[in-house]
């Protein structure tokens, strides 16, 4: 089905890989930026032979502005865009707030635009927390609010909520569904790294001297971006209401720094070799923000299964160890990280 598929988001890390893939299969792509000014030229430059194929419109989440004329002639929106902080916001709604409220203003100008197809790109931050005695999630699972969880995931988690109240309320006929990822990682196009390939750069380069004891789920970026690609084309039946989560495998730290070793060893003369002792993340979180959220994550196993997105949706993901392996090799690749 080629046509016209609005991607939100277009400058980050998976909003581009979205629109390189409907690119090669022939669609027409729209995609919002916060400064066309600043963006433009690099998002023509990453695909100059997309001539009169990517229209980048400025739409920002907390304004109408531009929504209109982004979402116009499209038909399709695969909602990307959100906020991702590198530390923790003094107040949360600094994040809960854009969150939600952009994704219900791209919902209410994709309806107001005649738009039925509507992907939202969720995360498995609304699927694995406030939960205690469970480490294993599938799709079914909803992150608990009441708890108490961190800012990030409680955006994630309020946002998906919120857009699917707003279509069984506003637009029962509108095709909705979720993309849950969990920690995004393979290759880059330049060095505006995400947060999740930030850490395999830190591993790389000697930032991080000793693997914490902590773990991810692993998912590839090209495979976020099939499982967007997928849920536009896939008949409603299959896609409506669902939510698909994309995680290979749950890795410890030290079994990425171990793929590392194994999978490119030419580039990991400073990947950790020992685990750092709880007592010293607990110590340096007391002056260093990023290892006060190691903190709240040591020990824990937050496996979310990405099986019923397999099923469903009909391919299989990437494997975790290729998937390091390709971060690694197109960190070096790009100079980014220098061996």
């Amino acid at each position: 089905m080629a046509g016209t598929v609005l991607v939100t988001g277009g400058t980050g890390y998976i909003g581009g890989e979205v629109i390189d893939q409907l690119l090669a299969k022939g669609y027409t792509v729209h995609t919002t930026v916060r400064s066309k000014a600043k963006s433009e030229e690099r998002l023509h430059q990453r695909w100059k032979d997309a001539t009169g194929r990517l229209k980048v419109f400025e739409a920002d989440l907390m304004s109408d502005d531009g929504w209109a004329a982004a979402n116009a002639g499209c038909d399709a929106v695969a909602h990307v865009a959100s906020p991702f902080p590198m530390g923790v916001p003094k107040d949360k709604n600094d994040l809960v707030i854009p969150a939600m409220e952009g994704t219900l203003r791209a919902l209410k100008f994709a309806q107001q635009a005649g738009i039925n197809r509507f992907v939202q790109t969720s995360s498995a931050a609304a699927i694995a927390y406030g939960q205690k005695n469970k480490d294993h999630f599938d799709y079914t699972d909803w992150t608990n609010l009441t708890e108490g969880v961190p800012p990030y995931i409680e955006s994630k988690t309020v946002a998906e909520r919120s857009a699917r109240d707003w279509v069984a309320a506003n637009a029962p006929d509108m095709i909705f569904c979720s993309i849950n990822p969990v920690a995004v990682f393979g290759p880059v196009y330049d060095d505006d790294l995400s947060t999740s390939v930030e850490m395999v750069k830190k591993i790389m380069d000697g930032s991080i001297p000793m693997a914490p004891n902590m773990g991810i789920c692993v998912t590839d970026v090209r495979d976020v971006a099939e499982a967007h690609v997928r849920a536009i084309e896939a008949p409603a039946d299959k896609v409506r209401g669902e939510r698909f989560p994309t995680s290979q495998k749950f890795m410890w730290i030290e079994e990425m720094a171990e793929t590392v070793r194994q999978r490119a060893p030419e580039f990991s003369a400073k990947v950790p070799t020992r685990r750092m002792p709880d007592f010293l993340v607990k110590l340096l979180a007391l002056f260093m923000p990023e290892m006060k959220q190691i903190k709240g994550e040591l020990g824990n196993v937050r496996d979310v299964s990405g099986k019923h997105t397999e099923d469903v949706l009909g391919y299989r993901f990437i494997t975790a160890e290729q998937t390091i392996e390709d971060t690694v090799r197109s960190l070096v690749a790009h100079g980014i990280v220098k061996v």
